[in-house]
């Protein structure tokens, strides 16, 4: 039975939302985990560098939703990875395997024709407890 979500989204560590969606849901020991793109969280400005910088600001997004939900990057078990350009998928990949550990997380990558706020990459993911 799916138990009452829980949505705790008031903290410093991470940017604040640019719409109308949750940074995280919790349903029981799952974590849903919103999309994040680079923005860097204490000016809430999209971070504009090479495509190895914005994939490391955004799972450090991606790892401050965590943390307010109590969990952490190694507890992902799923991600999806939205790209604006294919050119940036070797370097994308790179930087991504550098934060995530063995037993890497399920995973696919989506080619798209816009993000927000015009930004390169988002990244979304599933942590289980």
């Amino acid at each position: 039975m799916l138990q009452r979500f829980v949505d705790e989204t008031d903290t410093c560590t991470m940017s604040k939302p640019i719409a109308s969606y949750s940074p995280f849901r919790r349903a029981g020991s799952t974590v849903y985990c919103s999309g994040q793109i680079p923005l860097i969280p204490e000016t809430g400005e999209l971070l504009q560098s090479t495509i190895d910088a914005e994939v490391h600001r955004a799972i450090d997004n991606l790892a401050a939703v965590l943390l307010s939900a109590d969990s952490d990057l190694q507890k992902v078990i799923k991600t999806t990875v939205f790209l604006i350009d294919p050119r940036d998928y070797a370097a994308m990949d790179k930087a991504y395997r550098s934060r995530f550990s063995d037993p890497l997380p399920a995973r696919e990558a989506v080619f798209v024709a816009g993000l927000p706020k015009q930004a390169r990459v988002e990244i979304s993911a599933i942590a289980c407890d």
